[in-house]
């Protein structure tokens, strides 16, 4: 993997300037949202697990860290960039302390792999970054409905493995969490019993997880209604190789980018299908867009004259996920019309990204803590912002490439938690972006 550079030398700030069209071709980086699940995966398999396409982001790293610290081993193949093998860890190990999972917000994927390893898992609250709490109440019915027990104080929960060998659990979703659908799909593979998963989450993300799955030769049925997951109908042995996706999220920023500056582009590495209700929702503002097997491409709309956004978060079949909303809010500062947007599976992120584009001078009518509107073409005017989490970074830089003069970006490490190095991308199709560091 990429060394890490001394810590005196790692950029905390961007400067950004208006810089005219972005265009050219780039490509993105593997999905931290897709990798994170995936190695929990892989460790849940008691398998030796090959990874391609690793992203370098801080959360990925902080990930491979506390799976290290949890027992298991990582080895980087030489010569494969971006690549890493797991290897299972001991059983019956002694429950770790994992006081690093605080910084993570997926960090409660560990917890099936844990149950496997030492039967109790024992974490800090996720954290990470303030975008709303990050409700654990699901995942604890998850776990009770395969008999474990939980426990929590005021800074960690303590799930403790039954013990009992089970044939099949049954589970139904009160709504469709990603989080919550994947602890359920690997606490039956630890478990190696069938499941049958009601109301289940069908993003992206799972389906990876589940496309992994069935090649480590699970049998997975999935419908709108309705997960099934059944073991392999012998021991599974020998070594897998999973490719993590694109990351899509990078995409649709790396696109709204292209859209606000009014250039054209094409964004290579990812899975196009995942990005066309983005691009249902650019082509529906004007903006042509067309989709690939495996790129995007913006082109330079003419007109400005197309439907008003309503990008509206959603965990449903085809929903829009909600990491797209802040970057397109962004670009909506710039399209006429009246744009309306929610995002109610984050219900903190608004507080956080709202106050920082009102720094630029844009004006977002908050209608509630969940949905604003804007009316745009707004003109926006460089200044100091930071970026509170990782998608108001984006979002920022985003704005920042259309407001009148110099824009400083601070907190950069929020950025790099999801994306290695995003500013390099827009360089790459032509942005004026300079790093300050300490």
């Amino acid at each position: 993997m990429p060394a890490t550079a001394p810590a005196t030398l790692v950029p905390h700030a961007l400067t950004i300037r208006p810089s005219g069209p972005l265009t050219g071709v780039v490509a993105v980086d593997g999905s931290k949202n897709a990798c994170l699940p995936l190695l929990a995966a892989a460790v849940a398999t008691g398998r030796h697990v090959k990874l391609s396409n690793v992203p370098s982001s801080t959360d990925v790293q902080m990930m491979l860290t506390l799976l290290q610290q949890a027992g298991f081993r990582v080895s980087y193949p030489v010569g494969e960039p971006g690549s890493l093998i797991l290897w299972p860890g001991a059983a019956d190990q002694r429950i770790p302390d994992l006081a690093d999972a605080a910084r993570i917000r997926a960090s409660y994927y560990l917890v099936p792999a844990l149950l496997a390893a030492c039967g109790s898992a024992r974490l800090p609250w996720p954290g990470g970054c303030r975008i709303g709490e990050r409700g654990m109440g699901e995942h604890f019915r998850v776990y009770k409905a395969f008999g474990d027990t939980v426990h929590t104080d005021d800074h960690h929960y303590l799930v403790t493995a039954s013990g009992r060998k089970l044939g099949s659990v049954v589970l139904d979703l009160p709504f469709r969490s990603r989080g919550a659908g994947i602890a359920a799909v690997l606490r039956a593979v630890v478990a190696g019993c069938h499941l049958s998963l009601g109301n289940p989450n069908l993003s992206p993300e799972t389906a990876t997880v589940l496309a992994a799955l069935q090649e480590a030769g699970w049998d997975v049925h999935v419908s709108e209604e309705k997960l099934t997951l059944a073991p392999p109908p012998e021991t599974a042995s020998g070594s897998l190789d999973w490719p993590v996706p694109g990351d899509k999220i990078e995409a649709g920023t790396l696109a709204c980018a292209i859209a606000a500056t009014g250039g054209t582009g094409r964004i290579e590495g990812l899975r196009g299908p995942d990005l066309r209700g983005l691009a249902g929702l650019l082509n529906q503002a004007g903006i042509p867009v067309t989709v690939a097997p495996d790129a995007i491409t913006v082109h330079h709309g003419a007109q400005r004259g197309g439907r008003p956004l309503r990008a509206m978060a959603s965990l449903a079949p085809g929903g829009l996920d909600a990491d797209f909303e802040p970057s397109l809010m962004a670009l909506a500062l710039g399209l006429p019309g009246t744009h309306l947007f929610g995002d109610s599976i984050n219900p903190g992120r608004h507080t956080n990204l709202l106050p920082q584009l009102e720094r630029l001078g844009a004006r977002v009518e908050a209608l509630s803590p969940t949905q604003c509107r804007l009316t745009g073409p707004q003109r926006l005017t460089g200044a100091r912002v930071e970026a509170t989490d990782i998608r108001t970074g984006s979002a920022l830089l985003v704005a920042a490439l259309t407001a009148r003069g110099v824009t400083t970006v601070t907190r950069l490490d929020q950025l790099r938690r999801g994306h290695a190095d995003l500013p390099a991308k827009l360089r790459t199709l032509g942005a004026d972006l300079t790093e300050l560091v300490r």
